[in-house]
């Protein structure tokens, strides 16, 4: 085993949006840290991401209080914008990190307070650990997908252009921001392209006016701690993407993009969708609607000089996918040649080897702080309010966390003698 080469109050693992928000307010405390990154500062931006991707919300609200974006506040910044955003964030307060160090194990010491941290470059000694890696860590393909190798499977994960991809269709499974996106991309390059769409919120992009960011603040939503009943881990389709504009199905099958419902089995033949596509529709429409109404009533209590929009509730007519969808697809006679799993990540914790888990290997907390002594979490959905995964949300929480260490810090200080 290798030497111990360090010790240090503080280590934070991981060096994007959260785990530079954990070290600006560990710094502002004068908390001894240690950030480590495996890759680069923000590496899931520059490489973990499809080329034309931008950030879902404007400039203006996605980012730190204590940095603007070097562009216009309602543009919505490319993947490596975002990516250099933080870079330089981290450089005006210095930020203690290491690039290139992979954790492979966190453990409890026995007998003495703290923590051994194995990493690749060393031992570190940690009174406390931040697992500031976020929610993001294992793609997931379903247990469906097929086995046959005729047909070319990834990950949204690992897509990044139309010329990535064999000739040929593409089915894309997932219907939220990412899938989306994807499937109009390939579609606008002259790509057959088949969606299957689940259950999902439609917000609009803009209403009367103003940014669905912006409503979601003057609603109250962003602040909003009590999730809705099943809507923990509920998708959100929405984009930034061509100057921000509003996910419309209809609009999407009209385009020429095959619609169909959630895919439910492959037998390497054909592909098999449940019936459920209208349904999904509906229910996105319902939510869609939700927002417009909840906007008008604050309009209408505020006395809000905001222009009316009536075409915002005008729909398009129904396309012949949705009037009679499609439940089998025989994936050779439409040329399909690619299937796109946009179907969301799982976590991955197993270098941390504490008691900090429930059966499912989900990371037991309170809006953080973890039931080990030591231990904290940071960028999980609803860690502490609905905006927690986004960039300004992690910086909230962080500042919580960091409250919550110096806090245990002045503790154990208690009796030691003054400097």
């Amino acid at each position: 085993m290798s030497e111990v080469i360090t010790e240090i109050d503080t280590v934070v693992v991981g060096a994007g949006q959260a785990g530079i928000a954990m070290s600006e307010h560990l710094t502002a405390l004068n908390i001894p840290h240690l950030v480590l990154e495996k890759n680069r500062i923000a590496e899931a931006w520059r490489s973990g991401r499809w080329d034309s991707l931008v950030a879902n919300g404007p400039a203006w609200h996605d980012r730190f209080p204590n940095r603007h974006f070097d562009a216009h506040p309602d543009s919505f910044i490319n993947k490596e914008g975002v990516a250099d955003y933080f870079e330089k964030y981290a450089q005006q307060f210095n930020a203690p990190i290491r690039t290139g160090v992979t954790v492979n194990k966190v453990t409890r010491n026995r007998g003495r307070a703290g923590y051994t941290v194995e990493t690749s470059d060393g031992i570190i000694q940690a009174q406390r650990v931040v697992a500031a890696s976020g929610p993001f860590h294992r793609p997931i393909i379903p247990a469906i997908a097929p086995t046959t190798e005729s047909i070319h499977q990834l990950h949204s994960a690992h897509y990044r252009n139309p010329q990535q991809l064999p000739e040929g269709g593409v089915l894309v499974v997932g219907a939220g921001s990412s899938g989306v996106q994807i499937a109009d991309e390939l579609q606008r390059a002259g790509r057959d392209v088949w969606l299957s769409v689940g259950a999902h919120d439609r917000p609009p992009r803009a209403y009367r006016g103003r940014d669905y960011c912006w409503w979601l603040g003057v609603l109250g939503l962003w602040d909003a701690v009590t999730k809705e009943a099943h809507k923990e881990h509920v998708t959100i389709a929405v984009s930034g993407a061509r100057g921000g504009e509003t996910i419309d199905f209809r609009r999407l099958a009209h385009q020429g993009i095959h619609l169909t419902g959630v895919a439910r089995d492959f037998d390497g033949v054909n592909a098999y969708f449940a019936d459920d596509l209208q349904n999904n529709v509906r229910l996105g429409d319902e939510n869609y609607l939700s927002v417009l109404d909840a906007a008008d009533a604050w309009i209408d209590a505020n006395g809000a000089d905001l222009p009316p929009e009536p075409a915002a509730r005008e729909f398009m007519a129904d396309p012949d996918c949705l009037l009679n969808p499609t439940l089998s697809l025989n994936l050779a006679e439409q040329r399909i040649r690619t299937i796109i799993w946009a179907t969301g990540y799982a976590t991955d914790y197993r270098w941390l080897e504490v008691d900090c888990f429930d059966e499912q290997q989900r990371p037991v907390h309170s809006r953080g702080v973890a039931k080990e002594n030591g231990i904290y979490f940071l960028g999980l959905p609803w860690q502490s309010r609905r905006g927690s995964t986004f960039i300004w949300g992690v910086w909230h929480d962080a500042k919580y966390i960091a409250d919550q260490i110096a806090i245990q810090r002045s503790y154990a200080a208690y009796g030691e003698p003054a400097e």
